[in-house]
């Protein structure tokens, strides 16, 4: 049986290179706008970028450390598209729609972690 194929389906070639680029422009306008924990983080971003990068590391060093920021941001998108998807569905409270949202929620916490740690084994490494 053929799956149904949705009519926002993107196309093949060059066009769906420019298409997926301003998906993601809006993407990013729109969790600006309506994500609080983004805007958080992506001043955390700027902030760590600009450490990062005016501290005497080598530059894999400054990789992993904005490298564990940008996954932050990451996980914190894939988390708001979860609760965007469930609160699509209904929102009525419902024990899946919670596991769904927790979930993604301890993401961003490992995440976060992740960066932590990272941010503290770099920092000691460089200067202990």
């Amino acid at each position: 049986m053929e799956q149904p194929v949705s009519e926002f389906k993107s196309k093949s070639g060059l066009k769906r290179i420019f298409s997926a680029f301003f998906y993601s422009i809006d993407g990013f306008k729109a969790a600006w706008r309506h994500e609080h924990a983004f805007r958080q983080e992506l001043v955390l971003l700027v902030i760590g970028v600009a450490v990062a990068l005016g501290l005497p590391l080598s530059a894999v060093q400054r990789l992993v450390l904005i490298g564990v920021l940008v996954l932050v941001l990451v996980v914190e998108l894939l988390n708001s598209a979860i609760e965007a998807v469930v609160d699509r569905i209904s929102l009525e409270r419902d024990p899946l729609s919670k596991n769904a949202k927790d979930f993604g929620s301890a993401a961003v916490l490992l995440s976060f972690g992740l960066a932590v740690a990272t941010w503290c084994v770099v920092l000691f490494d460089q200067f202990y």
